[in-house]
């Protein structure tokens, strides 16, 4: 058993109140805090399991138990900034740079998710893994981004589907494969 570390962010009835945070802890929420930033719930965990997506699984079960309370998305999943892929790789931010724009290196950096023309760039850390790996031979540790980004898309899949018309549910479905 590992123990791995994220945070969910939550819709629902107000977290801090004292009758849910006693809610989510007999839920099986014992491992977590939680909290609200700037108008934003979320419930952080500290959740031993085998694996990442087996903690994270259980935690969204256990966060749902309680009535009213939804877990939006995982924060943080698999998004990194040049800032980050630099701390993350040991390089400046203007190495990191001359990177994605192909002016270093052999070219071909991953694209970013956000709009490229965009002052905030930021790509999933799984591609920019590999690309490293592939391209420069550098192994950097895995931070299980692939299993972040699954597990966040379907949240958000979840989310965002349910307010389609079901015709366009369908096809939501069909695109992803269901």
């Amino acid at each position: 058993m590992s123990l791995h570390h994220f945070t969910l962010i939550v819709d629902g009835p107000d977290v801090q109140d004292e009758a849910l945070i006693d809610a989510l802890f007999e839920a099986g929420c014992d491992d977590a805090l939680v909290g609200r930033a700037e108008g934003i719930q979320y419930v952080e965990f500290d959740r031993e399991a085998a694996r990442l997506d087996d903690a994270i699984l259980s935690a969204v079960a256990d966060v749902e138990k309680v009535p009213g309370v939804t877990v939006a998305r995982i924060a943080d999943a698999g998004l990194v900034s040049m800032a980050d892929i630099a701390a993350r790789t040991g390089r400046t931010r203007e190495g990191v740079r001359l990177l994605t724009a192909g002016a270093r290196g052999p070219g071909g950096f991953p694209p970013p998710v956000t709009d490229p023309r965009g002052r905030y760039r930021l790509w999933r850390w799984s591609e920019v893994e590999r690309w490293l790996s592939t391209y420069l031979g550098k192994e950097v540790g895995t931070f299980d981004d692939d299993v972040l980004t699954a597990v966040n898309a379907g949240l958000e899949l979840r989310r965002h589907g349910r307010r389609l018309h079901p015709g366009r549910q369908a096809m939501l479905r069909e695109l992803a494969g269901l």
